[in-house]
Order: structure tokens, then sequence, then C-alpha cells
């Protein structure tokens, strides 16, 4: 079954055309890059799947459900992941602090003044098992905002990870970050192409990040000769 499909998604800012008649599938159990220059609007295309942005003419549709229409919230909360190019975490909190709150609202647990969530060793133990998977075990009482750009990154993955959705959407998840960086978010990745139940897709202006994950064929149609390509694997 297609987990998340877009149907000829367009949109105009006045005259200009940011995206064009994209029309793109999205499995379980694949990887897909999507790869142009800057400005080919990669990112405008994110952000219409999302929510942050209303298409002016196409449709997305989620597990067979139009979500065209529905906030960016509603979104998530039907399962669709998102990492941004800006690193969005909670700066001043440790780094087990920022896991522990998107698991606890996975799983749909709010605030108790009778039960402090220090009592709360599942939530706890389920943060932790994330943070060991990312690598950042070691690091779990450090402030978000004093890790590394590369660690940043690796936080984000793991929030991610810790909501469960069906679809990751990663933009330019190796923006910034060094070349030693570099691999450890693409094994990341590539760790999550292994959940077979789920489908990532992924943005880049290189096409150097992509040879591992070839393709005999693309799924993805567009109007214009030079926005967006894909790969997937």
């Amino acid at each position: 079954m297609t987990t998340l499909e877009t149907r000829d998604l367009t949109i105009r800012f006045g005259g200009h055309v940011a995206v064009n008649s994209v029309s793109c599938t999205f499995r379980p159990g694949e990887l897909t890059a999507i790869v142009g220059p800057n400005g080919a609007g990669k990112t405008t295309y994110f952000n219409l799947i999302s929510g942050q942005l209303r298409p002016t003419v196409g449709s997305i549709l989620f597990d067979g459900a139009d979500i065209t229409q529905l906030s960016a919230p509603l979104r998530t909360r039907a399962g669709l992941g998102r990492a941004f190019q800006l690193t969005n975490l909670f700066p001043n909190l440790s780094v087990e602090e920022n896991v522990r709150l998107a698991v606890q609202s996975a799983s749909g647990v709010h605030y108790d003044m009778l039960r402090p969530w220090m009592t709360r060793r599942d939530l706890i133990a389920r943060a932790d098992a994330i943070l060991d998977k990312v690598a950042l075990g070691s690091r779990r009482n450090v402030a978000a905002t004093a890790l590394s750009h590369g660690d940043q990154r690796k936080l984000e993955v793991a929030l991610m990870m810790a909501l469960e959705p069906k679809v990751f959407m990663f933009d330019e998840p190796t923006a910034g970050m060094s070349i030693d960086e570099v691999p450890v978010v693409l094994n990341l990745i590539a760790q999550l192409k292994r959940m077979r139940a789920r489908s990532s897709f992924w943005s880049s202006t290189r096409w150097t990040w992509c040879v591992r994950w070839p393709t005999a064929s693309s799924s993805c149609t567009t109007a214009s000769s030079s926005p967006t390509a894909s790969r997937r694997r």
C-alpha cells in the first residue's frame, strides 16, 4: 500500500511557480532522495506535504485519505515526521529530556501533578533506548545547546523516532555538517529504511550523498524540466 502520495502538487507565489505539478509516491520500506540545486523547490515541496504551506493546485494523500486541507499538527498526529534544515530542539533541556518529551507525546501521557515524570520509568527507559540507537546515550545529561551540530542532527532524528511516524521526512539532513559527521546521519537514515513498515525521503543538493541509494526507475514526475529528481532504493 502506498503510504504517501502527491498528485499534481503545485504552488504559485504571484507569478512565480515554486513547485510545478509534482506527482510522487512514497511506499513503506523505501528510501527516496529528492535532489536538485538550491532554489529548485525541494523545501517548498516538503512544506506542502507537512502542512506549512497550502498548495495552489493538487492534492496529498496519506494512507488513502486526502490530507491536503489538514493543519501541520494534525498531519504530525496522523504519522508524518519532519526534520527541518535548521535544528528544532529544546535547547536548554537535556538530551534525554528532549527525547522523553517526544516519547511522552507519542504515548498520550499528559502532565499529572500527582505523578511526577521522574516516576515514569517506562518513558525514561524508552527515551534512553532511542538515544542508544543514535549513539547519544553517553550524552543524555548534556544540554541540547551544548551539542555539536552533528549531534544536534542526531538528536533531531531521535525525536522523530520517538514519535514513531509512518513517514520520515529529512530536509537537507547533512546541511552545515563536516565531512566526518555526514556518514553518521546517513547511517541513521539507512537504519530507518530497514523499518519495513515505514517510508523515508530526504532532500539534498548533492548527488554524491545519494549514490548509496541507486534506482532503476523513478515514480516521481513533474511538469518542469528543472525542479527535483529522485532516486530510490
